[in-house]
C-alpha cells in the first residue's frame, strides 16, 4: 500500500476546517544563498505548504512578477540540481510539504526518470507542471506512482465539468484551482471574488476525490478568506514575491517577509500576536 504523503496527511489532519495556506516562491529568489532560511521563516509564519518554483527562461504563463523572479534566480545560477540541494537541506530540519512547480522543458532536459528519482530521494512531495495536462504524458503519471510523488493538476474557469472530473481522478494531494484565466499575478481582490463564486460551486460539484486549493490574485488575508470560503485553502505567489521585492535587500528582509505572511494567514490577529 502506498505511504500517505505529507500533503495528504496535512489535509487529513487539519483541525476545525482551518484553511491551508500554500506559498509560492521562486527557488533562488532574491538570494540563492538564503532560500532555505527564507522557507524556514515562511514555515514559522504559518505556511502549510511550500511551492518551490523552478525558474525557466521562457515562462509564458507567468506575469511580470514571476518572470522577474525567474530571471533573478537564473542570473544567480539556479539549476534543478541546486534546487534539489535546497530541498535536501530543508529536510534536515523540516517536514513541511514541498511541491516543485514549473515548466516541463527543464524537467525533460534533466530526464524524466532521473528527475523523479532525485525528487523522491531529497524529499519532494508533489509536482505541478502546468503545461502538461493529464493524459498528455503517461510516463509522468507512472513515475509519480513509482516514486511516491503527488501529481497536482490545475482547473480554471474555462475547464469543462467533464474535464474537471478527469483532473480530479488524475490528481493526488490537491487540485489547484486557478481563480481567473490569464497569466499569474496579484489582482484586485474584489474583482477576483466577484468572478469566482459560481466557478467554485462548479468546482466543488465536480472535484470530490481531492482537496481544492485556490490561487491567482490573492493579496491579503481578507482576499484569502473571501476567495477560499468554499474550498480547503489558498495559494499566494505573486503578492509574496512583490512584497519580498519591496523589502530586499534590507538587513531584516526575511523577518519583514515573515510578518507579511503572518498577516496573510491571520489578518489583524497577527499584529496582536507578534
Amino acid at each position: 500500500m502506498r505511504k500517505e504523503s505529507r500533503i495528504v496527511s496535512l489535509f487529513n489532519n487539519r483541525v476545525n476546517g482551518q484553511k491551508i495556506m500554500s506559498l509560492f516562491i521562486t527557488a533562488g529568489y532574491p538570494d540563492r544563498t538564503r532560500t532555505v532560511e527564507l522557507i524556514g521563516e515562511l514555515e514559522s509564519a504559518g505556511a502549510d505548504i511550500i511551492e518551490l518554483g523552478m525558474p525557466f527562461s521562457d515562462p509564458l504563463a507567468d506575469g511580470p512578477t514571476i518572470q522577474y523572479a525567474s530571471k533573478v534566480a537564473l542570473d544567480q545560477g539556479i539549476t534543478i540540481n541546486s534546487i534539489f540541494e535546497q530541498v535536501k537541506e530543508i529536510r534536515t530540519h523540516s517536514q513541511i510539504p514541498i511541491v516543485l512547480m514549473g515548466y516541463i522543458n527543464p524537467v525533460l532536459r534533466y530526464g524524466l526518470e532521473p528527475f523523479f528519482r532525485k525528487a523522491a530521494e531529497v524529499g519532494v512531495d508533489g509536482v505541478i507542471l502546468p503545461d502538461v495536462p493529464p493524459g498528455e504524458l503517461n510516463e509522468l503519471t507512472e513515475l509519480c506512482d513509482t516514486f511516491g510523488i503527488d501529481p497536482i493538476y490545475l482547473v480554471a474557469p474555462n475547464t469543462s465539468d467533464d474535464r474537471m472530473k478527469l483532473i480530479d481522478k488524475a490528481s493526488r494531494g490537491f487540485v489547484y484551482c486557478v481563480s481567473v484565466t490569464g497569466v499569474t499575478g496579484a489582482r484586485d481582490g474584489g474583482e477576483v471574488s466577484r468572478s469566482v463564486e459560481s466557478f467554485i460551486r462548479r468546482v466543488t460539484s465536480n472535484i470530490s476525490a481531492n482537496p481544492v486549493m485556490i490561487g491567482f490574485g490573492i493579496q491579503s488575508h481578507e482576499d484569502a478568506m473571501a476567495i477560499s470560503a468554499g474550498v480547503d485553502g489558498f495559494i499566494v505567489g505573486s503578492a509574496l514575491i512583490d512584497y519580498i521585492r519591496s523589502v530586499y535587500p534590507d538587513d531584516d528582509w526575511i523577518a519583514q517577509t515573515g510578518a507579511f505572511v503572518r498577516k496573510l494567514k491571520s489578518g489583524d490577529k497577527a499584529d496582536t500576536a507578534s
